[in-house]
């Protein structure tokens, strides 16, 4: 991979960690332009330029989207089908190539002389893989294949990059917790809440934790959603990098089916943690934003180049994986030295997973695993 490629790479990645992706299409570059109509509510009466959105500005591609309902969609409608298999059908019609846009908006503030942030609105090209389907777990991989359009007019790309992984299990024993300051804690799920139920576990781009919840997926007809309520992640890069003042998000996370592709809904309190993890004695609440995660299949998309990532750099991240479920399930707590995109850990890992997906014959397996051990272990604190 030539140096220019790796670092268009890295910068989708610094722009793409969950919660934000790159890349305007063609039909929608007019959305960016200070003179257009943005089709969201927004604060009204604070018509200023320090709240004009950010975020992705590059233009990709043309794409062709899905207007009839897809054959995912309709497996769901599948008379007769019992909940368990409609549950895991909808997670399945996850799967697929979309359009994808993130929008997101603060809406209210809990502090005195409270301003806004700028809202955020972002967009992408990104498959979603079936990695691993056992029944009762399912495994999804999430990749973003990007074209860009430079300002020449010449498309460049297209770049692939590793996303976010969301797992799927089925009435679930434990879940893993967020606790603030990159800390997790595995933690039992009462039986009376296990019963029905699926585990959504959500993973970074280089498969390290990010948060869990436990719901019921709820079918009304034409309707299929899952959500779970008041969990805690660590603040993704889109916060981050912007915002120094607050150290954990608390909120839901709702998934809805829909016939051409799906939606994925936010609803999260910014709140700030004293240095045991707590939150702050006085005013811990800073604001409450609201999220809107779009992915619009399309067709005629070239993902090739994505396929021949997803299974040249296989080796790699099963390995990644397996290390990851290993560290997890160990007792205790679970510290990381920093946060893995921040403090740029992933790096090492994106670099070898990159080398192997490039090599005319993969490393032996002993090989992989040793070095990915190696790699995940330095994620730790000591």
């Amino acid at each position: 991979m030539t140096k220019k490629l790796m670092q268009m790479r890295f910068a989708i990645v610094a722009l793409a960690w969950v919660g934000g992706a790159v890349g305007a299409h063609a039909e929608d570059v007019a959305q960016a332009t200070p003179a257009s109509r943005q089709y969201t509510f927004s604060w009204r009466f604070l018509d200023e330029s320090s709240l004009a959105p950010r975020g992705g500005s590059t233009t990709g591609a043309e794409v062709k989207l899905v207007t009839e309902p897809t054959p995912e969609w309709q497996a769901m409608q599948a008379p007769g089908l019992s909940k368990f298999e409609r549950d895991r059908r909808a997670i399945l019609a996850m799967a697929g190539g979309y359009r994808t846009s993130f929008d997101f908006l603060e809406v209210a503030g809990f502090k005195g002389a409270y301003k806004p942030s700028r809202p955020y609105q972002s967009w992408g090209t990104e498959k979603v893989y079936v990695l691993e389907d056992k029944g009762r777990s399912i495994v999804l991989q999430h990749l973003l294949v990007m074209s860009i359009v430079g300002e020449d007019g010449k498309v460049e790309g297209p770049f692939v990059t590793k996303h976010w992984r969301q797992d799927w299990h089925y009435e679930p024993a434990d879940q893993l917790v967020y606790r603030g300051h990159n800390t997790w804690e595995r933690v039992k799920v009462p039986k009376e809440q296990r019963t029905g139920q699926w585990r959504q576990t959500v993973y970074q781009v280089d498969d390290s934790p990010r948060y869990s919840g436990v719901a019921k997926w709820q079918h009304l007809g034409n309707y299929s959603s899952w959500g779970e309520e008041d969990g805690w992640r660590p603040l993704p890069r889109r916060e981050y990098s912007v915002r120094k003042d607050y150290q954990v998000l608390i909120g839901s996370n709702l998934h809805t089916i829909t016939p051409t592709g799906w939606v994925h809904e936010q609803q999260n309190l910014k709140v700030v943690l004293d240095d045991q993890g707590k939150l702050a004695p006085s005013h811990p609440v800073l604001a409450r934003e609201l999220g809107f995660n779009r992915y619009e299949r399309i067709s005629d998309q070239d993902w090739s180049a994505g396929d021949r990532y997803v299974k040249g750099s296989e080796p790699v991240w099963s390995a990644v994986r397996q290390k990851w479920d290993e560290v997890m399930a160990r007792p205790g707590l679970l510290r990381m030295r920093g946060a893995p995109d921040k403090d740029n850990l992933f790096i090492p890992v994106y670099e070898y997973a990159d080398t192997v997906a490039e090599a005319k014959e993969p490393p032996p397996p002993a090989e992989i695993k040793a070095k990915v051990n190696r790699l995940v272990e330095a994620y730790l604190a000591p």
